[in-house]
């Protein structure tokens, strides 16, 4: 365990956190609802600080990130807990495994320095704090990104957006790229299934977009849930009213956790919502989760001209530096490390 820096004191030995839109009071030897932070003796404790549940080397696509460093390599790490409650979260292994339980004997040891070598020794140019939700765990991710700042790498923040401004403010120096769960644009659902609240979900978009960051959201289409016409135009204007260029990542739902009796989204419904989307005016929007050269790869919204190709998450052809070359349209993005 490490002391957090994301919280401050209460009377009677209790602590507030800070680290997301929940602002736990937690009481002496409790832990917050991400399971991960704890009260020992009026401090508060990150429980899994420098210890990783996952760690790999992926495609930059895969976290979906299509306009950022496109075609390279990313060091994906990720810990235990999450402070929500998702029923079709295909992580739950790791997300929900620490509400309730001891947790401290999970993980493997990785030091901010040691993730660092991993990425020198890998050639990976950026870092995405991922798997699980990494508000969670923000102190552990500063770390490794200012060891990573020593290499010019770059830090990413795959979230389902509850980070508060105390946690935004906290990472600013550091992360360069957020991918943010829209899951739905209902109270409704976040509350009966994310066990959230829709509203500070998208004052954290609207505070991401506001400080210039690169930004692309995510929404995960499930069967009879938030899949209506009317809800995706709704969360397709809420985009391109901070921004058309906003790249909007619609996935297919597969059954997961306890909605593992749900069906698969069709690939029409995931059709739909694109033709929906760009109808209303998003320049760039992509299907995940499917096969489809056509619907992942990057075009210039001016002239069509086909930029970056891919079949799902790996790049056919990628001869793109960020102006489309047949009419000289400039592309939003990060497309080199030293941008």
């Amino acid at each position: 365990m490490k002391q957090a820096w994301l919280y401050n004191k209460l009377s009677s030995g209790c602590v507030q956190c800070h680290a997301c839109a929940f602002r736990c009071k937690i009481k002496n030897g409790g832990v917050g609802i991400c399971g991960v932070r704890k009260n020992v003796n009026g401090k508060l404790y990150l429980q899994v600080y420098g210890k990783a549940v996952s760690a790999h080397v992926d495609p930059i696509e895969k976290k979906p990130l299509y306009h950022f460093l496109p075609g390279s390599n990313i060091f994906s790490i990720g810990t235990l807990g999450c402070n929500f409650g998702c029923d079709f979260c295909q992580n739950f292994d790791i997300s929900q495994r620490s509400k309730n339980k001891n947790i401290t004997s999970w993980g493997q040891e990785l030091s901010p320095k040691t993730v660092v070598e991993l990425c020198v020794k890998n050639d990976t140019p950026s870092i995405a704090f991922t798997y699980n939700e990494p508000a969670i765990f923000s102190e552990y991710a500063v770390d490794i990104m200012k060891e990573a700042r020593k290499y010019n790498l770059k830090g990413v923040y795959v979230t389902n957006g509850y980070e508060t401004k105390e946690t935004l403010d906290f990472i600013e120096k550091y992360i360069d790229a957020y991918n943010i769960d829209l899951k739905s644009f209902s109270e409704k659902f976040y509350q009966k299934i994310c066990k959230a609240n829709f509203n500070r979900v998208v004052d954290t978009i609207k505070e991401v977009s506001r400080r210039k960051k690169w930004l692309e959201i995510t929404t995960l289409l499930i069967p009879q849930e938030n899949d209506s016409i009317e809800e995706i135009a709704e969360i397709a204007i809420f985009i391109k009213s901070l921004s058309k260029d906003i790249p909007w990542h619609i996935s297919a739902f597969y059954p997961a956790y306890k909605m593992s009796n749900k069906e698969v989204t069709s690939k029409d419904k995931l059709l739909s919502a694109y033709k929906i989307g760009k109808d209303i005016g998003l320049n760039y929007i992509y299907l995940g989760n499917i096969n489809s050269n056509k619907h992942s790869s990057t075009l210039c919204p001016k002239c069509c001209n086909v930029l970056i190709q891919r079949n799902g998450y790996q790049i056919i052809t990628n001869n793109f530096k960020g102006v489309c070359p047949q009419c000289g349209n400039k592309i939003p993005g990060i497309f080199t490390i030293d941008e």
